[in-house]
């Protein structure tokens, strides 16, 4: 007979959920769809988004994308993917090696790809920075006309309403023209990269209303993913037939198709050499499914109806599955705002984070960072998903490291370390971007054996560690390699030629050792990837465990942990990360936790918060949590500051550049799981990281311990 084991983290959670069950189910329909979004005016800040994870398409209050122009500086719409990516022509050849240049550590000169050049980037590094960037795959809107024949303007349509249902995925957009209605109903295939519409509207039958489809070139821009500037850079070819039409879209190396079915009544005629409008020929209704793919499709499309259903199976399938927190019998007057936070980025993240790759800081909703995602962000945009226990929309991003590892191994012996170094921002190959910052941070570089141990937690078996063993101990053997050894000091020093998760050292990469948060992370990762090896039946690897004894100590000044152990010490902007090291990080012998708890009031006391980030307030809260301070970690989730702002489509806001920022929304999600369902070592009661004071009666379901 095989007995399998349940650990305490599992028993704690079976016994919480059992005293849930006595209490009764929390009603997750009620809990979800009172927070359903309804728009009554168009915002150019707030578009909505239907997505699987994989692909997206974000609308205005047309539910298309009707007025580009009008969320161009707000929120801009796009339809993106994670496999759509475009690479302009490199005439010059540049390569990695062309934006390098050598670093000093430790009296050997290691290369970084930090593109410096006479005056900023050099002309290599800016291509190598822009390239590949993500794909703005199609346009589509409304073409509305008015009466007299004149284009409708946003500021013409009247009664708007639109209304996105969580549990069934669906966005319904309503508003009259000239006193005529108009009902567009949008929703995305769970599983497919497809599109599915319907418009209902006299308006179709007058002639008055098409569908637009239009087609851009790539754009190596930070922000903007489409050229429409440059129709001849880029061939669209169309073959029409009955109801159906196939696409072939030719962007320099990129290939893509799209395939469009709709139904009766409704043809397609060609506007420009990359633009097509589909229109009805006498009905007051029509529905339309676009479909996008890297590879000629093949086979009839679901029609609208089959696609509306499988969405809204896959949508209560997810609501119904998985953690869920109900905050309605709370007292504090917080409670409901927190609770419409959580549930929309529960949305947000599954549709933008739960992909095959890394996320994009902006999802799939418009580019930043020309499209390239960030590998200290993805702990961000995706650990909550272990702890809401949905761990495989974590694990189908697992997959890419794997994929990546030579690479990573590459670079790593590059600069004369062992193991694999994990690139910051990067692409679906890997390859790092150049940059003054982002070559010299290390603080992604423990996040592989995170996801990894989050995996076993939730797995418990050898299958588990024999997937992910190859990313531990590659991960390991560069973070014991990295460290400098000080012979003098007999001990291990993390620099330099070093930035940490606190940007703003950056011009002290030079010199700068030590960061605290770091120091506390490698110690936990090394540890973490030493337990590995012994569930694998091997030995402790001496290299690791004598830099685990020997590993620096952070610095304390005037009683609290410094940023750094070099001057400038501390600077008090941008990331408090120093807290980082009790709270996202769990307890380690380097740190004190008296230390820390002044720390976190030194924090919360005197810092500069406009330069902070969305995620750095669901990280102090998980450093009160751990230090048993629940209002503490109440308050940092609602500290007033501007980047902690929550918009009504429940996107993170940030700045008039960066208006939506997944790291925050999953951050939230982490946060408040942890605070409900505990971590290791925590206090014996319910959601031990809210106050008892009897104004958070918090229930929930189905969540993980953090780790």
């Amino acid at each position: 007979m095989v007995t399998k084991w349940i650990g305490p983290t599992v028993l704690a959670l079976v016994l919480a959920n059992s005293s849930l069950q006595a209490q009764g189910r929390i009603d997750r329909h009620a809990l979800v769809t009172r927070h359903n979004v309804t728009l009554t005016q168009a915002d150019p800040l707030i578009p909505l988004t239907v997505g699987n994870g994989e692909f997206a398409f974000t609308a205005d209050i047309t539910g298309l994308q009707t007025f580009p122009e009008f969320h161009q500086q707000g929120t801009p719409l796009c339809t993106q993917s994670h496999w759509g990516w475009h690479t302009m022509p490199n005439p010059e050849g540049y390569t990695p090696a062309d934006a390098m240049n050598d670093y000093d550590v430790a009296g050997r000169k290691v290369p970084y790809v930090d593109g410096a050049g006479a005056r900023g980037y050099s002309a290599a590094a800016n291509w190598l920075r822009a390239n590949p960037h993500r794909l703005h795959l199609g346009h589509i809107g409304l073409h509305l006309t008015k009466s007299d024949g004149t284009a409708v303007a946003v500021t013409d349509l009247a009664v708007t309403k639109q209304t996105l249902d969580l549990w069934a995925g669906l966005l319904t957009s309503e508003f009259t023209v000239e006193g005529e209605p108009v009902k567009v109903l949008t929703v995305c295939h769970p599983t497919r990269d497809a599109l599915a519409i319907r418009i209902e509207s006299p308006l179709l039958q007058a002639g008055r209303l098409a569908v637009s489809l239009a087609f851009p070139y790539g754009k190596a821009d930070w922000r903007d993913a489409a050229d429409w500037d440059q129709p001849q850079r880029h061939t669209t070819q169309c073959q029409a037939g009955e109801r159906h039409a196939d696409i072939f879209r030719s962007l320099d190396s990129t290939r893509y198709y799209i395939d469009a079915s709709w139904s009766e009544g409704g043809e397609i005629e060609t506007r420009s050499m990359h633009e097509y409008e589909i229109r009805s020929k006498g009905e007051e209704d029509l529905e339309i499914v676009f479909a996008f793919s890297p590879v000629a499709i093949v086979g009839p499309l679901p029609d609208f109806q089959t696609i509306r259903t499988a969405a809204a199976e896959h949508w209560k399938r997810f609501w119904t599955t998985g953690g869920a927190i109900d905050f309605s019998h709370c007292t504090d007057a917080r409670a409901a705002e927190l609770e419409r936070r959580v549930v929309l980025s529960q949305y947000l993240t599954a549709i933008q984070s739960s992909g095959s790759r890394p996320p994009q800081e902006t999802g799939l909703v418009f580019n930043s960072w020309f499209g390239k995602f960030h590998l200290e962000m993805h702990w961000w945009h995706a650990v909550h998903f272990a702890l809401w226990d949905r761990l495989p929309l974590l694990e189908r991003s697992l997959g890419w490291y794997e994929r990546i590892l030579p690479k990573a191994r590459a670079t790593a012996q590059m600069q004369g370390y062992a193991g694999a170094r994990w690139p910051k921002m990067t692409c679906p190959d890997g390859s790092e971007s150049p940059s003054s910052v982002g070559v010299f941070l290390i603080w992604q570089q423990p996040h592989p054996i995170y996801y990894a141990e989050l995996c076993y937690r939730s797995h418990g078996d050898r299958e588990t560690l024999e997937r992910y063993c190859d990313i531990v101990f590659e991960t390991a053997e560069f973070m014991a390699s990295y460290p400098v050894w000080d012979e003098a000091a007999q001990r291990y020093v993390l620099g330099p030629a070093l930035i940490p998760a606190q940007e703003s050292y950056g011009r002290y990469r030079a010199t700068t050792l030590n960061p605290t948060f770091e120091l506390a992370y490698w110690h936990w990762a090394l540890d973490t990837a030493q337990k590995w090896r012994q569930r694998l039946g091997l030995q402790r690897e001496p290299k690791w465990d004598r830099v685990l004894e020997h590993l620096s100590r952070p610095t304390v000044r005037d009683g609290v942990y410094t940023g750094i152990e070099t001057a400038p010490y501390t600077i008090r902007e941008d990331h408090p990360s120093m807290v980082a090291a009790l709270g996202f990080v769990p307890q380690t012998p380097l740190i004190d936790p008296n230390v820390m708890a002044r720390t976190l009031d030194s924090v919360m006391q005197d810092w500069d918060w406009p330069s902070t980030w969305g995620w750095d307030y669901p990280m102090l809260a998980m450093t009160a949590a751990r230090l048993g301070e629940p209002a503490k970690a109440i308050d940092a989730l609602f500290l007033d500051a501007e980047k902690n702002r929550y918009l009504a489509n429940g996107h993170n806001y940030q700045s008039a550049r960066l208006p939506l920022y997944l790291p925050g929304n999953g951050g939230l999600l982490t946060a408040v799981a942890m605070m409900a369902a505990g971590w290791d070592g925590c206090p014996d009661r319910p959601c031990p990281g809210f106050p008892s004071d009897g104004t958070w009666n918090v229930r929930w379901e189905s969540l993980r311990r953090m780790p």
